[in-house]
């Protein structure tokens, strides 16, 4: 096995950047230790922050009760600090239930799903679940939604989809193409938005539209940036008659109270975001900059994942590294030669590209 020096991993055990007097520490508490390296499933390394888990801690002596209280609270707060109406947003057990029930809701064996490839698979499998038919839309040269494709595919289209940053190049589509969809969809149908990623980079928001637009829903989640993907917490955003049209399939759906506590702090936490979207934006630029170093491409990533050109059959490069216990993302069948990999930890990123040098570059 070739071995790699911390020298030519771009000093990926260099000191971390200072932002005023962050505290490191809270963006990244010690990872649960653990023989495997887990970049596959686009969770956070760090865990809910410490505040997180001591009120999720609290929780747990209430739960007794059903948390209606607490679910209302946390709507409210992010009402609060989005600018918007209580009204317009709605609480899951995970973005990825709210998702199945836009599909569910919004398209039927008449008005199709409209999305990109690659893209978040979810929406395309509850469809093709329904019977309802989908036509995905490649990405264009940059690796954005090619958003006039996408608005000619079908003309009767229910639901228009699109994962901002996407998931899984974690790539950007213009604000002003995501308007442009907003204005010229087809009629009657509606243009859902997920940002569960939106926290890693610097591209505004399309929450302050659902003010203006009723066709527009925005899915959050907790599970990236925040580091709480067990606690399964999402929200729903957009038009209060929309919102009632997902809990035709879902009202019911109320997440544990111990999320929604840490979910609250989480959200009034100030210096939490900002400290881990720079840790995750040096370690994936890093990581970037030394694997195109050795010669492959990647996407322009401004997420906590990004692809990589393997230059072969991406799912034999994803068995050896799995052989080597660091698990890669899956493979899209559209583009069978590029593996998805999630950012995690410096120490985990340190040993995703000695592996990767061993099993992929000197192989």
């Amino acid at each position: 096995m070739v071995s790699v020096s911390r020298r030519s991993l771009l000093a990926l055990g260099a000191a971390l950047p200072v932002l005023g007097q962050v505290n490191w520490a809270l963006a990244s508490p010690p990872p649960t230790q653990s023989d495997k390296v887990l970049l596959n499933y686009n969770e956070s390394p760090y865990g809910p922050s410490a505040a997180a888990r001591e009120a999720m801690q609290r929780a747990i002596a209430a739960s007794g009760r059903y948390p209606y209280p607490d679910m209302y609270a946390l709507a409210a707060l992010f009402a609060q600090q989005q600018g918007i109406a209580e009204e317009n947003v709605g609480v899951f057990a995970g973005s990825m239930a709210a998702l199945r029930y836009a599909v569910l809701a919004f398209t039927s064996q008449t008005r199709g799903l409209v999305m990109a490839t690659p893209s978040y698979e979810v929406p395309r499998q509850a469809a093709e679940s329904n019977k309802v038919a989908v036509r995905e839309v490649d990405l264009d040269m940059r690796h954005a939604h090619d958003v006039p494709a996408m608005l000619a595919a079908d003309p009767q289209a229910g639901m228009l989809y699109l994962c901002n940053p996407n998931n899984p190049t974690g790539t950007l589509t213009p604000t002003e193409a995501i308007r442009q969809a907003l204005a010229n969809k087809p009629k009657g149908s509606v243009l859902v938005v997920d940002e569960a990623y939106i926290d890693f980079c610097d591209a505004p928001s399309c929450v302050s539209w659902i003010k203006d637009h009723d066709d527009l829903l925005v899915l959050r989640t907790f599970s990236k940036i925040y580091g709480m993907a067990g606690a399964r917490l999402g929200l729903a955003i957009g038009h209060p008659a929309l919102l009632e049209r997902l809990a035709v399939f879902g009202g019911d759906n109320v997440p544990a109270g111990p999320s929604l506590l840490g979910a609250r702090v989480s959200l009034q936490d100030a210096l939490l975001l900002a400290q881990r979207k720079a840790l995750n934006a040096r370690l994936r630029d890093e990581t970037i900059t030394w694997l195109r170093e050795q010669g492959f491409t990647c996407t322009a990533s401004q997420s906590n994942c990004f692809m990589i050109d393997v230059k072969q059959p991406a799912k034999q490069v994803v068995e050896r590294l799995a052989a080597q216990n660091v698990l890669v993302g899956r493979v899209w069948q559209n583009w069978p030669q590029w593996v998805r990999v999630t950012v995690g930890n410096q120490q985990e990123m340190e040993r995703f590209c000695q592996v990767f040098a061993a099993q992929v570059t000197h192989a």
